[in-house]
This record gives structure tokens, sequence and C-alpha cells, in this order.
């Protein structure tokens, strides 16, 4: 797709309001300063091109894998970065900053797909699986949600039935990141006791099959799809061991809802990048707009809204790496880095006036993918929802 690159320089900077750099290690930035030339060089030039023709850059993959984008927190020896969780978020806020639909296809690989198989899965599984996806040679998806349950998975249908030497699955999944192109899906299935189990499920199992959904307004260059399973023979040594319940796929969101609150504020970044060199550059009644008090107060307002939101997810990264993060924290954290990118996305693209609705500039797109991340992996209610119970004791939701 190199014939689609853009000709312009992404000039990206990143803030920083209260110099929250210095909580950093060097080896921190030095992991976001090759992101950033990453997302630089393979993702700004071309990502409009993509959106605009709803493409999924296979080989972005790859190099997504050569960068190690994929599994940062999973050790070495198994083909992840071995890294910490600040890490990890900087590199999600680094991508997310490109596209968010980059970041959905970096994310689901490293917490929802690694990161089972890595935490659940047996060694057999962690050796076969986690090097191939961590180089990026083979990609991964994630089958929890189904067309008759999204917020409530714990009522999930798709099921599988013991046949002595292996099991047979039945089902659907649907809004599943990847899964038209994946190598390997961790599923998520009753037994005939009900009990949920996650098995490792591979394309070209009989009967396993994975259409795409079309006609998206969001994401357009990330793959979505459904997967389907009819009859599908899953041999017994793909059932990952280490964890079952319902308590096991929503450790693996945790994980990817932290990516987000790190993530989402990458695109508010963009946004406010954006809308600073714009309202600098752009002249009306003889002056820079950036000089009227309506827009400096909406850059002052995105710029504090963007300082709350690092020391938060900083701050989350530090109780991530000790253990001691909550659901509820990582919630709030999810929750807020979204409301603030889609608000700030909203102000920007007011700043750009007409041409903050085109390909020029990334706000609209930014916007429309924002409003698949303020629903995916937990909609904006059910986080709230998260907290209200931890705050009263009372789970609304049940």
């Amino acid at each position: 797709m190199s014939e689609e690159k853009r000709n312009f320089v992404d000039e990206f900077e990143s803030p920083d309001h209260y110099q929250l750099d210095d909580l950093l290690t060097e080896e921190h930035k030095l992991i976001r300063s090759s992101m950033r030339d990453f997302v630089k060089k393979e993702i700004t030039p071309f990502i409009e091109g993509w959106a605009e023709k709803n493409h999924f850059p296979t080989e972005i993959v790859k190099k997504f894998g050569e960068v190690g984008a994929f599994g940062p927190t999973v050790p070495l020896e198994y083909g992840g970065g071995g890294l910490d969780y600040i890490s990890y978020g900087l590199i999600m806020q680094e991508i997310e900053r490109g596209d968010s639909g980059m970041r959905s296809t970096a994310s689901v690989q490293g917490s929802l797909v690694m990161y089972p198989i890595y935490a659940y899965g047996s060694e057999e599984q962690k050796k076969k699986y986690l090097p191939k996806l961590g180089s990026g040679e083979w990609l991964g998806c994630f089958g929890l949600t189904e067309p008759n349950h999204g917020s409530n998975p714990s009522g999930m249908e798709t099921h599988f039935e013991d046949k002595g030497d292996h099991y047979l699955l039945n089902g659907a999944k649907m809004w599943i990141s990847n899964s038209p192109h994946a190598d390997v899906a961790v599923v998520w299935a009753k037994n005939e006791e009900g009990r949920i189990h996650g098995l490792i499920v591979e394309r070209g199992m009989e009967g396993f099959t994975t259409p795409e959904t079309h006609g998206k307004w969001s994401l357009r260059a990330s793959c979505t799809g459904e997967l389907v399973f009819s009859d599908v023979k899953v041999p017994k040594e793909n059932l990952l061991p280490g964890k079952n319940g319902l308590g096991a796929p929503m450790g693996c969101l945790d994980k990817a809802r932290y990516g987000i609150a790190w993530g989402a504020i990458g695109a508010a970044m963009d946004c406010y990048d954006s809308a600073r060199r714009y309202a600098l550059e752009r002249i009306q009644f003889d002056k820079p707009i950036a000089s009227f008090q309506l827009v400096q107060k909406k850059l002052a307002e995105m710029l504090t809204e963007i300082t709350k939101a690092q020391l938060l997810n900083w701050k989350l990264g530090k109780m991530m790496d000790e253990g001691k993060a909550t659901t509820a924290q990582i919630s709030t954290a999810k929750r807020n880095g979204v409301e603030v990118a889609l608000n700030i996305a909203r102000e920007a693209r007011q700043i750009h006036g007409g041409m903050g609705i085109t390909g020029e500039y990334p706000m609209m797109r930014h916007m429309m993918n924002l409003e698949s991340v303020v629903t995916y992996e937990g909609t904006h209610d059910i986080h709230l929802l998260i907290l209200g119970a931890e705050i009263t004791g009372i789970p609304a939701f049940k």
C-alpha cells in the first residue's frame, strides 16, 4: 500500500505540561521514542488511505512483531518483551496516537491472546504459540462477545462437549478484532456443567470459519469479524488448564482495558497537537485564531485533561507493576481516558472548522474510532457501574 502514502510530514510532539517525563526511566523514554518513530514511518503516512478504503494492512502484523509491540509484558523466553506495565502503556499510547484500529490489533494480540496463554496455558502451549504470536508470524484473536451476550458474557451460549479423545465445540462469537486474518483464537465456552473454559482454536480446524464484518464506520483500518463453530473438533491439549470460570477472561480484559486507558490518551494527544498547530497557522480577522479567548480556552482544557489522564495512567501502571491494581481502578482509567479523548477530538475538530472533517487532519477518524473504543471491552456505562459496585457494594448490573 506504499502508493497510498500521503505527502506530509508527521511533526507530532507529545505534550508534557507537568514534566511527567521525570517519572519515566531512560528505558521508558527510549521505548516511547522508538515506537513513536515506528508510527511516524509505518502508520501515519498511510492511515488515512487505509481508513478511507476500509483496508487492514496485513503487512503491519509482522512489523509490529519486529518492533516489539506484541506481548511487551510477556517474558523474553516466550517471545515477549519482558517489560513493565509503564512500557506497555507507552507503547499503546504511541500506537493509538497513530490509530485506534492499529492499537486494537496490537493490544488484542498481547493482552487477549498472548496473556491468557502465558497466564493460564500449559508449558507446551506457551512454547508452541507465544513465540510465533510475539514475532507476528501468527495473528490471534479473542472470542468472548456473542450475538446475544455483550455486557453479560456469563450468559454465553457457545459450548463444548467431551467426546473422549477431543472436545466438540459449537456456537458463535461476534465483533471480534483480528478474526478474519487470525491464525489462532482464544475462545471462551461452557462445558457440560456450564463452567467457562478457554480453548485454543486454530485456523484450518474443520467447521471453524471467520466471516468478516462489513459496513463499519469505525476502526476501518482494523479487521473485525465473527467466529463460527460448527462441530469443531478441538484437541484436548488445546484447553487452557490454568484457570476457568468467568474470572479467567475477565482477567484478560483487565490487561486490555489498561492498555486502552493509555491508548485513548494517545489519540487525544494527536488531536490536541493538530489543533494547537492549526490554531497558530489559521488566520482570521487578520490574526491567528490561537489569539482568540475561546480557542485558548479549548486548548487549555484539552491540555489540562490530557495531563490529569497521564497522571492517572502512570499511577495505575505503577500499581499494575506491583500487582495491586483492582478491576475498578482499571475501569476508572479506561472510562476516563476514552471520555477525555472523545471530548478533545470533538473540540479539536471545531478548532479546525470545515477542514476538520477532511482526511487532511486526523480528528474525524479518531472520533469515529473512539466511538468503538468507548463501547468495546466494557461499555462506558458498565465501567461506571463497576466503580459504582465498588463504592456501594451493590452490583447494579446483576
